[in-house]
């Protein structure tokens, strides 16, 4: 066989063996790069849901009920108020030992002065929010460029003892906050929580049943 053509069959192999390499690195490069870049944003979108999650309990032990509108949680956390009460002393063990509950020996010491209770409020804003916190961008999705809001949805359910009782649900789903990513690679992350019966997203709260708790507990 001729040296030249042997030297360049040679490139040829050596440039396809490489080219190769290159192709699997990037096959198995590209899942695990989706993969961190998922748990990193699944995170950020789960700590901003418990967020509004915070605001609605607050609101719905304010108004005995939930909202299922931003703009109505965004101006109770911006300009209402939460009764907290702010307890002082304690209460003795021989009081604790006559009485016949917990409740009990409150009201007593209280009776006798040895405790106090005073309420006392504070801003919405202060008490769940840090500083400097925009809660103005509180219905956009993280990592959608606020093209996406999350849905929230309120309503009041019957319990099987017959009690109303106010619910309420958030949800994101994959394709939103997922955005930029591998678009096949968000398809196969869809089908495999479908495939095991699971919503492909983020859930907190249910309209189903009385629950604040997200889909990932």
């Amino acid at each position: 066989m001729n040296k030249g053509i042997k030297i360049g069959l040679q490139v040829v192999l050596i440039s396809a063996i490489f080219f190769l390499g290159y192709a699997l690195l990037k096959s198995i490069a590209k899942p695990i790069f989706f993969n961190k870049k998922y748990e990193a944003r699944y995170e950020v979108v789960k700590e901003k849901m418990i967020k509004i999650r915070d605001a609605e309990v607050a609101y719905q032990e304010t108004y005995g009920r939930y909202t299922n509108n931003f703009d109505t949680l965004v101006d109770f956390i911006k300009n209402d108020s939460l009764i907290l009460i702010k307890a002082e002393g304690s209460v003795p063990d021989s009081i604790y030992t006559k009485a016949k509950s917990k409740l009990d020996a409150e009201l007593r010491a209280l009776e006798l002065g040895l405790i106090s209770r005073d309420t006392i409020k504070v801003s919405v804003i202060d008490s769940l929010f840090h500083d400097n916190y925009d809660v103005d961008t509180l219905k956009f999705i993280p990592f959608s460029n606020q093209e996406r809001v999350f849905q929230l949805n309120a309503d009041i359910i019957k319990t099987l003892s017959k009690v109303e009782m106010p619910v309420f649900e958030l949800i994101a789903h994959n394709n939103s906050y997922l955005k930029g990513l591998d678009e096949q690679l968000i398809i196969n992350k869809n089908d495999a929580a479908r495939d095991n019966e699971k919503f492909p997203g983020l859930i907190v709260g249910s309209l189903r049943e009385v629950s604040i708790n997200g889909n990932w507990d």
